[in-house]
């Protein structure tokens, strides 16, 4: 498959792609993260971010080092947007979880 996407000039665009959908991936994820844990839950978020980089210079495929290096880098990010999320939920832009705010 790496062969396919490099003989055909398709690697930069499948990195485009797959990076599209990581960071869109994210998005839903901080959402969730935020209504059921609060934003206790950033340091799965950093360390899972450490995880991808270490993962990342581990592997020698540039295609798998890159995606790896996007998925760390936008759990590195998410740890700033689960604050932002609490603040768009105080806002009343985001339900809160009803269940987690009466502790």
């Amino acid at each position: 498959m790496l062969d396919f996407l490099t003989d055909h000039n398709l690697m930069g665009l499948a990195i485009g792609i797959a990076t599209f959908l990581i960071i869109g991936l994210f998005h839903p994820i901080v959402i969730k993260a935020e209504y059921y844990f609060g934003v206790g839950c950033w340091w799965v978020f950093a360390v899972t971010g450490v995880l991808m980089i270490a993962a990342s210079l581990m592997v020698e495929s540039v295609l798998w080092q890159t995606l790896l290096g996007v998925t760390a880098f936008s759990c590195f990010w998410s740890i700033l947007e689960v604050f932002h999320q609490r603040e768009r939920v105080r806002k009343g832009w985001f339900p809160a979880n009803p269940r987690r705010q009466s502790k």
